[in-house]
């Protein structure tokens, strides 16, 4: 596996693949790990993810500079995404014992309850765009819940992937209960049908959710699914224009735009789209592209190569079939992947940043013919992950969202996780939730108990 520097195109470092029998070496260990670790108390388990939390503050400078190295991620960001590693990791080292505490219910039984017991190995496949956090979101509640966690990890970003596995060792947590594979994606269907994996979540690619999805239901295993999104931010006509543009434009190039929530199609009413769109493709504008080391510059470059060409590609035929070019719309020629940031106005269902995905710095501004329309509009997506609604009337925003199919409305706020919300899609954004008390019942046995 090769970690190459998005920014220079240089080669970091190679990193010498699992063969199957490495890989079967630590699908074993994790089973006997198991075996202990469940019958850890929540308080031990506790005290080694505060101090797993505490690691990440005290080495949040290595870390960041791993993650900007690998993927380009912008360094403030990644510092960012650091801290709430180590958030995530504090509040369920806080809460797990108490989501996960029985609960009596009456029936003919002298006693009756439901208590919530772990599962085994949990398999997760994750994606680079947030190579430390996708990670930490899972592997928090999976390991206070008693389970053992397995990371195959995406493959250009080998080195964060073996870094969170030091940091958990580094913590005292023993070896087995977190474990990276370091497997090409060939391989994972060899490990969700291993007897040792008892369920599998993924965050990624529609494609790649499909096929994992379809491995685990082969062989009758849970998967939890978090796929892309194509989030509307909708933009009412008493909408404040000024801060929803300034938001629309973080919203919009959080991690140069390589984000699931990251809001992609802005839908504005009618007769504040002229003001939005130029206050909108100015602020676009005067962002500033370079090198992520740089805290001067806003957006780094987009993690691979081929991402650019099919981000180019995706403005191409939308301009083609009638789009207007209001700013950006080209590689930005110097070394490494990156492209402009950029605005399309007059956009419509139909063209391609409407109807797909775009990762990367590139918006699509679509004209509502009034809050009907745009609900309308907002809804026409395959994708249902995330949702922004902008207006002075809260109390209305709130009525709105319960029209908008998503798994997150967010009112006059950019869409984002927390370890305190459910957070996951509808659609084919994908199904299951993490985070929260609803994240890490996911992946536990909800058992009957009865009593007489």
């Amino acid at each position: 596996m090769k970690s190459i520097n998005p920014a220079t195109e240089e080669v970091i470092r190679e990193y010498p693949e699992h063969d199957p029998g490495e890989a079967q070496r630590r699908l074993t260990q994790a089973e006997q790990a198991f075996h202990q670790w469940r019958r850890t108390p929540f308080s031990h388990r506790s005290d080694l993810l505060k101090q797993t939390a505490e690691n990440l503050r005290r080495d949040i400078d290595e870390h960041a500079r791993l993650m900007t190295a690998e993927m380009g991620k912008p360094i403030a960001e990644s510092e960012a995404e650091v801290q709430k590693c180590a958030w995530v990791c504090d509040y369920f080292a806080e809460n797990a014992e108490r989501f996960l505490a029985p609960e009596s219910i009456p029936s003919d039984a002298v006693h009756s309850f439901v208590r919530y017991d772990p599962l085994g190995a949990v398999l997760a496949v994750m994606p680079w765009n947030f190579p430390l956090w996708q990670v930490f979101r899972f592997a928090a509640p999976t390991l206070m819940a008693g389970n053992v966690a397995l990371l195959k990890h995406a493959s250009n970003v080998p080195g964060c992937a073996l870094a969170i596995e030091r940091v958990f060792r580094d913590a005292g947590i023993p070896d087995g209960v977190f474990t990276t594979l370091l497997i090409s994606s060939a391989l994972v269907n060899d490990v969700i049908k291993s007897p040792v994996v008892r369920a599998v979540t993924l965050t990624g690619s529609e494609p790649a959710g499909v096929a994992v999805a379809s491995q685990a239901g082969a062989v009758i295993k849970k998967s939890v699914l978090e796929l892309g999104g194509s989030d509307p931010f909708v933009v009412l006509a008493d909408a404040d224009i000024e801060a929803a543009a300034e938001a629309a434009v973080i919203g919009r190039t959080l991690n140069t735009g390589q984000s699931c929530i990251a809001a992609k199609r802005f839908i504005v009413e009618q007769p504040i789209a002229e003001q939005f769109e130029q206050a909108f493709a100015g602020k676009m504008a005067n962002l500033k592209v370079g090198d992520p080391m740089d805290r001067a510059n806003n957006l780094g470059p987009l993690a691979r190569a081929d991402l650019v060409d099919d981000l180019h590609d995706q403005v191409e035929r939308s301009i083609q079939a009638g789009a207007t070019l209001l700013t950006g719309g080209q590689r930005l020629q110097r070394k490494g992947y990156f492209y402009a940031p950029t605005v399309l106005s007059g956009v419509e269902p139909g063209m391609a940043v409407f109807d797909e995905e775009t990762f990367g710095p590139v918006a699509a501004v679509v004209r509502a013919r009034d809050t009907d329309h745009a609900i309308e509009l907002a809804n026409r997506s395959d994708f249902g992950l995330g949702a922004s609604l902008w207006t002075a009337d809260s109390k209305r925003g709130q009525t709105l969202a319960a029209q908008i199919e998503a798994g997150a409305v967010f009112v006059n706020g950019i869409v984002k996780s927390d370890p305190r919300l459910p957070f996951g899609g509808i659609k084919r954004s994908g199904y299951g939730r993490e985070l929260s008390v609803f994240g890490i019942r996911e992946f536990v046995n909800i058992k009957t108990v009865w009593v007489k």
